[in-house]
């Protein structure tokens, strides 16, 4: 039995460790599986392509650096790109640094002597930043700015980049990334937890060696629960979301007898359990700033897209398992008693209607506990009953020991407040709120959006952080169920492959990007960007040819040439993502 498990988390760490060698996990024929097609099978997405410079140019990880290659080629958008860098390094740069950055930016690319002057900026815009920069540098000095340089970068430039290979290679990027996803394009690994559907375990995308984790949702068990809405929901959800302190789904595809979420897989382990099995039970007050901090950008960037999470309770500093979570239309509340025991509002145990409200004082639970090293309203490990918790948390306040800085205190309350029209985050600033409170005046926000702050705990790179293999539990075989055709329609839904955000960022971190996307030497057209030279495609086989295709030798094949009547490639077809 314990060899077993020694086995499964030995194969797992070397698979995190990138299996040794140089190709850093990926299939010995992982070019291939990334073989760009020729740019005459790219023209279905060029026709059904929203032309959206923000979408295009800034929120895709790959469109992005495409655009700055091109702008690269020209001096006057080159400056505009280094602007834009230097403006998001003044935004991060520590208080104290600030002012001396913000100077050089004025002095290189605002000033008329400056080396790098940008087009089409008002004077009077910049003799305005530079007296606030002078009275205080705020982190949204240049937001004005920024914004001017985008839109200059919108119109002409854009126009010239849709015409340019810089575009083409785009194009074939998002072609690579609407092929079929299937149990093919990963491999499995050991079992690291259970979900409400199923198991999930660690996988291991083929062609880049990035690790993630599957969570795995069984058809019939979600027939069987009448889960189909539920499921669908959190793939949504997480499909809509992009932060970083929320867990991402970058593929979602289908077996015969499982529909599949492949998400960031997170080697930390489960939060409670560094609370509670790591030490004494709690953490010090700046680890839990930390994590509170975190939590509360999650949170924030939920919000932004009108979604309330209603605390299932957090897995990891990352927010995960988005079951529960809800859309909230704009100008509209909901309703409904759902989430863990403790960490339920009073409106939400009073079944009052609500919007975000619930989560900040969850927020509120949550730095109660990583603090106290117990839940506000109920002790660890002490049976009480489900209507005895939720009297304490519509009438009772928790109490505070000497573990609480006046401070930690402070926020704790505010955000446990019963009132939810009191309650700190649901006043008219949200989050913003939040962040503004005292206990978080060290903390760097800006910072800590982009990852730029050392945490507190770092997880061991040759640590498991879950249980043994034998020790979860496995689900029970689902009868009585069987699957049918109309169920496909359900399947079809959730099924849809890679997401675009998530898997641009893996082909960049796995440094796949860089490798394949190589152009031309001194400036010529690569053969995969040329149309002069489109190939043909191969004439369809017959039953025979397919038969007797084996027998034919690999070298034989490529020296063979279609005949001229063969039809033109044939675009992918489906709407854009």
């Amino acid at each position: 039995m314990e060899l077993e498990n020694i086995v499964a988390n030995t194969v797992l760490l070397k698979a995190r460790e990138g299996g040794g060698g140089n190709r850093k996990g990926k299939s010995k024929k992982w070019r291939q599986m990334l073989q760009f097609p020729h740019i005459s099978q790219c023209e279905e997405l060029r026709l059904s392509l929203e032309r959206d410079y923000h979408s295009l140019c800034e929120r895709q990880p790959i469109g992005r650096l495409l655009f700055r290659e091109f702008c690269a080629t020209r001096p006057e958008l080159s400056r505009c790109i280094a602007f834009l860098d230097g403006v998001a390094e003044y935004e991060v740069t520590p208080d104290e640094k600030r002012k001396a950055c913000g100077r050089r930016l004025m002095q290189n690319f605002l000033s008329h002597t400056g080396p790098d002057l940008i087009p089409e900026v008002p004077q009077q815009l910049v003799t305005n930043c530079t007296q606030r920069l002078e009275q205080g540098p705020c982190k949204d000095l240049f937001q004005e700015l920024t914004r001017l340089t985008h839109e200059y970068l919108s119109v002409a430039p854009f126009a010239d980049y849709l015409d340019s290979i810089y575009f083409n290679r785009f194009l074939q990027w998002k072609w690579l990334e609407r092929q079929p996803v299937t149990k093919n394009t990963f491999r499995q690994y050991r079992v690291l937890g259970k979900g409400g559907f199923g198991e999930v375990c660690a996988c291991q995308v083929r062609a880049t060696g990035k690790m993630y984790a599957c969570k795995k949702l069984e058809k019939k068990r979600i027939k069987k629960r009448k889960g189909e809405a539920m499921a669908l929901n959190e793939k949504q959800i997480l499909e809509k979301v992009n932060s970083r302190f929320v867990v991402s789904l970058a593929y979602a595809y289908e077996t015969k007898d499982a529909l599949c979420l492949v998400l960031t897989l997170m080697n930390g382990g489960d939060l409670k359990f560094h609370i509670y099995h790591m030490g004494h039970a709690g953490f010090s007050e700046a680890r839990a700033v930390f994590y509170t901090a975190e939590i509360c950008c999650g949170l924030e960037d939920l919000h932004r897209e009108r979604i309330v999470y209603r605390w299932g309770g957090l897995g990891h500093i990352r927010i995960s398992d988005l079951g529960l979570a809800v859309h909230v239309p704009e100008g509209q509340t909901i309703k409904g008693r759902v989430g863990t025991v403790g960490y339920m509002a009073p409106e939400v145990v009073k079944n009052e209607r609500y919007t975000f409200s619930p989560d900040w004082w969850a927020l509120g639970c949550l730095l109660y506990e990583m603090i106290a090293g117990q839940s506000p309203f109920q002790q660890r490990k002490k049976k009480i009953k489900r209507e005895e918790v939720e009297r304490l948390v519509k009438e009772v306040p928790e109490e505070y020991s000497e573990r609480f800085s006046p401070q930690a205190r402070s926020l704790c309350s505010q955000l446990l407040c019963k009132d939810p029209a009191e309650r700190l985050g649901c006043r008219g600033g949200s989050a913003r709120e939040v962040k503004e409170h005292p206990l978080f005046k060290k903390l760097n926000f800006k910072r800590l959006g982009a990852g730029m702050l050392e945490p507190p705990f770092k997880p061991d790179p040759q640590a498991i952080y879950c249980k043994d293999v034998l020790d979860i539990e496995q689900f029970s075989t689902v009868k009585g169920v069987e699957l049918e055709p109309t169920d496909q329609d359900f399947y079809q839904k959730f099924a849809t492959g890679s997401v675009p955000i998530p898997w641009q960022n893996e082909m960049v971190e796995t440094e796949c990007f860089q490798e394949l996307n190589v152009f031309g030497l001194d400036g010529s057209v690569p053969p995969d960007l040329d149309w002069k030279g489109q190939p043909p495609a191969p004439p369809k086989k017959g039953l025979l040819q397919r038969l007797f295709s084996r027998q034919v030798s690999p070298a034989t094949v490529r020296k063979s040439s279609p005949p001229a009547s063969s039809p033109e490639p044939e675009a992918p077809t489906g709407s854009w993502r």
